[in-house]
């Protein structure tokens, strides 16, 4: 019988997390030691948006350089993991059986989002993966839904991993020095969502845009955080989850990770 895995949310930062040292850089490359090796991964990144639910199918994912202006050290990384289209078909088919129309995307591969921390964690690229669209404009409480279609994957050795960013304004970017203490107005939404979260407070955190204080100065924009809901969904004590890391970079990138058993 297969290992029961966790959910997992993490928060990927900028690019550059795959190549300069720091506490979130070290923090996922022992991860993957620590949940051990999944039968294989559905990743759900903020940098594939889509209108309605598209999984990719393909059976080898490029490695999708989805950004400009960084070393060219990063444009030379290849994450060659093997795609994994029957888990894509599988989540399709568990999100149609829940009233969640879904399509399977043939050529579709790894965004950064997706594979620079793939990449800290499981360096050997030999477990196939699949990954999931963030669908924006249908909000939190529908990707709590897409989680809790998909929670049956776990029982089968399958790591849900959602990757975005605990906070995620790049409008005050570069008013912050790195290093500096991060300003109050991350740290509170910050703390607010590790006592949501651990206190098992579904309702508050899929109503965060209006509870939680400065949520949209740390979100302008949703595609980053909604990452969060499906693993959220997916654990088997609904949003009871667990922070598993606390860093900050950038000043502002909160870098928080959260495990849903």
């Amino acid at each position: 019988m297969a290992e029961r895995f966790p959910a997992i949310f993490v928060s990927h930062g900028a690019p550059l997390l795959a190549i300069q040292p720091g506490p979130a850089r070290e923090f996922l490359s022992g991860l993957g030691r620590t949940l051990g090796k999944p039968k294989a991964i559905l990743t759900v990144s903020a940098h594939w948006e889509s209108g309605d639910a598209a999984v990719s199918a393909v059976a080898r994912p490029e490695t999708i350089h989805d950004f400009y202006g960084f070393p060219d050290e990063l444009y030379r990384i290849e994450y060659s993991a093997p795609g994994a289209p029957e888990l894509a078909a599988q989540a399709k088919a568990l999100l149609g059986e829940n009233g969640i129309g879904a399509r399977l995307h043939p050529t579709r591969g790894l965004d950064h989002g997706a594979w620079v921390p793939l990449m800290l964690m499981y360096p050997d690229a030999d477990i196939p993966v699949a990954q999931l669209t963030v669908q924006t404009a249908l909000g939190p409480a529908h990707h709590f839904r897409l989680g809790e279609a998909l929670r049956g994957l776990r029982d089968q050795g399958v790591l849900i991993l959602g990757s975005g960013g605990a906070t995620h304004n790049l409008r005050e970017f570069g008013r912050h020095p790195e290093g500096a203490a991060p300003p109050q107005w991350v740290t509170g939404f910050q703390e607010w969502l590790a006592q949501t979260i651990e206190g098992g407070k579904s309702d508050d955190l899929v109503r965060y845009r209006s509870l939680a204080p400065e949520a949209a100065r740390n979100h302008p924009t949703e595609e980053h955080f909604l990452p969060l809901f499906v693993p959220a969904g997916a654990g088997s004590l609904g949003v009871a989850g667990k922070r598993i890391h606390r860093s900050h970079t950038f000043g502002i990138l909160a870098m928080d990770a959260y495990r849903f058993d």
